[in-house]
């Protein structure tokens, strides 16, 4: 191991502890009121008593599951529209214009239509995720079918390749990466709606409990919220990766 490796990774196992001992300074300087700026033991303190007294657990599962219905709905049709608009000039042409139109409005712009549509019950909130995965995965998905080059497709026909023979046999593994590197990127944005989701009217789940603690005043207990969801998504995220290398170990 070279020692440049050798300093990046004790530069990354001290970065945490390094972050912690700057915050717990500066919070015990005072130079903000300590309600506000609590110094990372309360937290701490806060976050296991989230875990193991309140409910952590609980809220972490209901959002954990609002994540993965979403998600999974909004990944796989975005992978089949994408799939078909990629594919198909005529397809791209009748849906891509009107995509393009919907993808720049913000998931938290449906929050007072959803409510007056599904109320407070967990479609809503469904819908909200699936909203901001949904034109991520697609867009990338179209993208990754169109980058196909010429010179693959011709060597494809040349050998009998029919339409559909082309898209499912050359110009779809061939985007699985870009698709992934989609898939990824809509992972992290379902966390994002999923806290506008819970903000807009819930009973349970990670972000609804910072509503309630911010209403309360109890900064370090929002803090440990925040400090759970980051963990979440993150394990998420890992996993993720974990997953695409396995399944992509060809495309290296």
């Amino acid at each position: 191991m070279t020692i440049h490796a050798t300093a990046q990774r004790w530069a990354s196992w001290a970065s945490i502890p390094v972050f912690l001992a700057i915050w717990q300074s500066v919070a015990g300087l005072e130079l903000v009121n300590p309600l506000l700026f609590p110094p990372p033991t309360r937290v701490i303190k806060a976050l296991f008593d989230y875990l193991l007294h309140g409910e952590g657990i609980t809220d972490s599962g209901w959002s954990i599951t609002r994540v993965l219905v979403g998600y999974s709905a909004g990944a796989a049709i975005g992978v089949i529209v994408g799939v078909l608009t990629g594919g198909s000039a005529i397809l791209s042409g009748l849906l891509t214009p009107v995509f393009q139109l919907l993808r720049p409005i913000p998931p938290i712009a449906f929050v007072p239509i959803v409510i007056v549509w599904f109320g407070l019950t967990e479609l809503g909130k469904w819908f909200l995720v699936f909203w901001g995965v949904f034109f991520t995965v697609w867009l990338a998905t179209h993208m990754g079918v169109q980058r196909v080059t010429e010179t693959l497709m011709r060597a494809a026909q040349s050998l009998g390749a029919s339409r559909w023979q082309l898209l499912w046999t050359v110009q779809l593994p061939d985007a699985l990466p870009v698709i992934f590197v989609g898939l990824r990127s809509a992972l992290s944005i379902a966390f994002y709606t999923l806290v506008a989701a819970e903000l807009a009217g819930a009973y349970a789940g990670v972000a609804y409990r910072l509503e309630v603690t911010q209403q309360n005043l109890q900064i370090d207990h929002m803090m440990a919220g925040l400090l759970v969801l980051g963990f979440i998504s993150a394990v998420s995220d890992r996993l993720f990766q974990s997953v695409s290398r396995r399944l992509l170990h060809w495309s290296n």
